[in-house]
């Protein structure tokens, strides 16, 4: 045996050269796309997730983060960035992130966090099957909002006209404000869509709204308005209009009511498909996750700054007050 080969030791004990020790960790890269700005509500809950799952930042993780800012011009060129970084997998938040993904990658996996109807904005075959290379959390945003007229009509009886605040490119809320109409009509009411695609246009949207007589608003749990939740809230409060938004972080920041999944929760689900993908599981045969759980909140404090009275029924089906 050559010497190079090993190295020999006062008392005859061999150290093996260092290749041939315990093998360093393999490092996994995650992808992170979003329309947000910049760290917001349930991104923490991601990372403890796939921190109890083994996987440690600055040990056998890297995450690499980008945000549009609300720009969804920006996605593509964003997405194509984590393609050329060699991650393992993509995770979005928001259905414009997933599809940006889907259309620059079709081999690298995609695990949504969030989205708002995955199969109508043509990002997966069927929730049981979905096929190809994303998968991941729905929110059911969309979903949700026909019952969220519902609320806002319990809270303002005399509610005849609801805006909704959205983005017309993104077909989730497309999709949302579809719903929104058809509740609304049901029930004797007109529905309008207003453009607030970021931070820049909410005050003319408030604007808006107030030139046309609204009642009450519904806002989108879109990552930009969840980054902007405190300015939307505000704006709201000055022109004094009864909001329902689509997750209890705007309930937190003083909004009146808000419905709809828990972000931490739908964020640690994600982490769970992300561990399965590198654990070897195709994508196309995870199963594309539904929330069972859905919060109610109610800001007892703005309702009563609104001039308005919580009935008891609906405070008792709240899953939490805020005094």
């Amino acid at each position: 045996m050559r010497r190079r080969d090993f190295i020999t030791l006062l008392g005859g004990t061999v150290v093996w050269p260092f290749a041939a020790r315990a093998q360093q960790p393999k490092v996994y890269r995650v992808g992170f796309l979003t329309t947000g700005s910049g760290p917001a509500p349930g991104h923490e809950a991601f990372d403890a997730a796939l921190a109890d799952l083994g996987y440690q930042q600055g040990h056998n993780l890297v995450i690499e983060r980008r945000y549009a800012a609300g720009d969804l011009n920006r996605l593509p060129g964003l997405a194509a960035d984590l393609v050329r970084a060699n991650v393992d997998v993509i995770v979005t938040e928001s259905t414009p992130a997933a599809l940006a993904a889907k259309r620059t990658t079709t081999v690298i996996p995609i695990v949504m966090a969030t989205g708002g109807d995955p199969v109508g904005s043509g990002l997966i075959a069927s929730l049981a099957r979905p096929g190809g290379n994303v998968t991941g959390m729905t929110s059911l945003a969309s979903q949700l909002d026909a019952k969220k007229v519902e609320l806002l009509r319990e809270l303002k009886p005399d509610a005849r006209r609801v805006a909704y605040f959205g983005n017309s490119k993104i077909v989730a809320e497309q999709i949302g404000f579809q719903e929104l109409q058809k509740a609304a009509t049901a029930v004797g009411m007109y529905a309008i869509f207003v453009e607030a695609p970021g931070s820049e246009s909410f005050e003319s949207a408030f604007a808006t709204v107030a030139a046309a007589d609204v009642d009450v608003v519904l806002v989108p749990p879109s990552a930009p308005n969840v980054h902007a939740r405190s300015q939307i809230v505000g704006i709201a409060a000055r022109h004094r209009l009864p909001s329902v938004y689509g997750s209890r972080e705007f309930a937190d920041a003083g909004g009146l009511i808000s419905y709809g999944t828990s972000r931490a929760g739908l964020f640690g689900r994600a982490a769970v498909f992300v561990d399965k993908i590198f654990k070897g599981v195709n994508p196309a045969d995870l199963p594309v996750q539904q929330p069972t759980k859905f919060e109610l909140v109610i800001n007892r404090k703005t309702a009563r700054a609104l001039g308005l009275t919580v009935p008891r029924s609906l405070l008792a089906r709240a899953d939490e007050v805020i005094e």
